[in-house]
This record gives C-alpha cells, sequence and structure tokens, in this order.
C-alpha cells in the first residue's frame, strides 16, 4: 500500500487574485477597470494611487518599480472562480487596449481572453489572443452573483472582497 493515492496533488491554495500560469490563461471580463500606479514597500506590500507618484516613494522597496495597472474582476475558468487580474504587462495591456478601440471587438466584457505566458523572469514573454463573442455562461453568472468586489478599495490598501 502507498503511502500516498499514485494521482494525489497537493491542492492549491484559492486565491482572489488570478496570476498567470506557464501556458494558457483563459478569462472573461466581468467588470470596468480602475487605473492607477504602483509599488512595492519595504514590507513587500502593495500601495497604489490613481495619479502618478511625483517623486520616488521614500519606502519603495530595494531595486523596485513604479509600474502603472489595470485592474477588473474576472471570470478564471482554470480556477472556476471569480478573481481579481491586475495587469501591469504593458503588451497585454496595449492589445486589448487596441481590441476595445476595435468596433468589430469593443468591450471585453463581450468576449473571452486568452493570454499564454512563456520563459521565467526577464525571459517571460506573453501572447494574447481573443475568443468570438459569446454570451456569458450560467456558470459565470452564478459565481459572479451576489458577489460584492470594491475594486476601489485597492487604492486603500483594502481587500475589495471585504464587504
Amino acid at each position: 500500500m502507498d503511502f500516498l493515492p499514485k494521482s494525489y496533488e497537493v491542492p492549491e491554495s484559492p486565491s482572489n487574485y488570478m496570476r498567470f500560469d506557464q501556458g494558457d490563461n483563459k478569462f472573461r471580463v466581468l467588470s470596468s477597470a480602475i487605473v492607477g500606479f504602483e509599488y512595492f514597500n519595504k514590507d513587500n506590500k502593495p500601495v497604489r494611487q490613481k495619479e502618478s507618484f511625483s517623486e520616488i516613494p521614500s519606502d519603495i522597496k530595494q531595486g523596485g518599480k513604479v509600474k502603472h495597472f489595470w485592474a477588473f474582476v474576472v471570470y478564471n475558468y482554470q480556477a472556476k472562480m471569480v478573481q481579481i487580474l491586475e495587469l501591469t504587462q504593458k503588451s497585454i495591456m496595449e492589445f486589448i487596449k487596441k481590441n476595445v478601440d476595435n468596433p468589430k471587438w469593443g468591450d471585453p466584457k463581450g468576449y473571452d481572453i486568452i493570454v499564454t505566458r512563456e520563459g521565467e523572469g526577464l525571459e517571460t514573454s506573453y501572447v494574447t489572443t481573443l475568443e468570438p463573442h459569446s454570451p456569458v455562461s450560467d456558470e459565470i453568472v452564478n459565481s459572479f452573483m451576489g458577489k460584492e468586489v470594491k475594486l476601489e478599495a485597492l487604492y486603500e490598501g483594502k481587500d475589495p472582497f471585504a464587504v
């Protein structure tokens, strides 16, 4: 008798935030985005605000940078849950913005987006593709129904899922 079943894998703890894993990461946008600027402080906590920082913050962690971000609510197909996706990758932002501005695509709440991540560290690259327009599935509607997500809480360093 084996100690653990052969196909056993340690389950991952669910997170309220979507991260891009290696390979395809498929999601459906469920909310409008908030935008702003962020950095990580010496305690490795994110500090965000709507406007650009006028100077380098004194509590920025060593080697840290101030980055522009978008944050919005998504349904993550792999995790099968509603999460917040925060984007700082310029190539992904530019791809989504280009399609939002295109009348044939428009609002990303009307179609699924797939971000394919390859590589590690400085060698990481992302390819973004779209799936054809489609209605939101009942599974997604049921997952999002009754969830209150206050994205603006990110500016205050609070939990957007706390009511």
